[in-house]
């Protein structure tokens, strides 16, 4: 394949003028109505090497197949780099040429909060208006952006380890016009800004949960986005066995989902607990249950082939 013939690269600045995150919650919505069915994705190949992870995300839907590879390296914040990696491969769904390569960061960073805020959309009151991120990191920062998109969230309050980092971040929250405040983890001002949120977002590598769920309030709606290992998990049981549980794919959770895994292996709950998948949530039927809401998020392959389709075709039409 010489110069001429390469399909193009879309970069991170591109991607997101191409498909800003009010679309990509639209067009991930418009899929699952459309028919995709996540449970039909494909579980992702893990392979573990001396620096972390590399994975493969195949996918196929509608007119497009496509495939990410991916890198998680625990180290690399430490170095200054980004601790997810990766590239994306969009492929015609009937001749399989290569039709574009995207920015896999930028592309992990659009979809994951897009699906976050497609589930919120759904689950949260409408007049969801304070939010508690945990972490500091791209996927936080993806998540305020993201369900300011769906919810007229006024006031954020960043939950960080790192007490510059986490002001800095509250401070780029109030740059964009909210009301910000930056706690540091095991502050005990973080149970009370816990306790005071419509909505909390869990964007961390913890893997224990960052706070008691005993605090949520009924009326609030959690996303747990940051883990997917069987080990890990931001929530505890208690909040889980409280909440209606919805999830992107129901085989994908219970493979992947530490915060599901763990109190179902404990017997907290039975598989049963799970009220739906993203698609059953999206077409209405899922009935949320009194008490908190609770999506939790691993990251699918489904989800990278929709909004890189989505860019493909947008960049087409310029």
């Amino acid at each position: 394949m010489n110069e001429e013939t390469a399909p193009p690269h879309i970069g991170g600045a591109e991607l997101r003028a191409l498909v800003p995150v009010e679309r990509a919650v639209r067009v991930l919505g418009d899929a699952l109505r459309g028919g995709l069915d996540p449970e039909d994705t494909p579980r992702r190949p893990v392979m573990d090497v001396p620096a972390g992870q590399l994975m493969m995300m195949p996918a196929a839907w509608d007119r497009y197949a496509g495939l990410k590879a991916v890198t998680v390296a625990p180290g690399n914040p430490g170095r200054g780099l980004p601790r997810i990696q990766g590239t994306y491969l969009l492929f015609d769904g009937e001749t399989l040429a290569p039709l574009a390569t995207l920015d896999g960061i930028a592309l992990t960073s659009l979809r994951t909060p897009a699906v976050s805020a497609l589930a919120v959309d759904h689950l949260a009151r409408p007049g969801a208006r304070t939010l508690t991120v945990f972490g500091t990191g791209p996927q936080a920062w993806g998540h305020v952006e993201a369900l300011r998109a769906v919810r007229p969230v006024e006031r954020v309050t960043v939950v960080g380890r790192d007490p510059g980092r986490t002001a800095a971040f509250a401070a780029r929250c109030a740059g964009a016009g909210l009301e910000a405040a930056a706690l540091t983890a095991g502050d005990p001002a973080v149970a009370s800004a816990v306790a005071g949120s419509d909505l909390i977002a869990c964007c961390t590598t913890a893997r224990v949960p960052v706070f008691p769920g005993k605090l949520t309030r009924d009326d609030a709606t959690v996303v747990a986005v940051g883990s997917h290992e069987p080990d890990a998990r931001e929530i505890d049981e208690d909040l889980v066995a409280r909440a209606t549980v919805v999830v992107e794919a129901r085989g994908a959770a219970l493979a992947e989902a530490g915060d599901l895994v763990v109190p179902l292996r404990t017997g907290t709950i039975a598989v049963g607990h799970l009220a739906g998948n993203l698609a059953e949530l999206v077409t209405g039927a899922v009935e949320p249950a009194p008490g908190p809401r609770v999506f939790k998020g691993v990251g699918m392959a489904w989800e990278d082939l929709v909004v890189a389709a989505a860019a493909y075709e947008a960049r087409a039409a310029r």
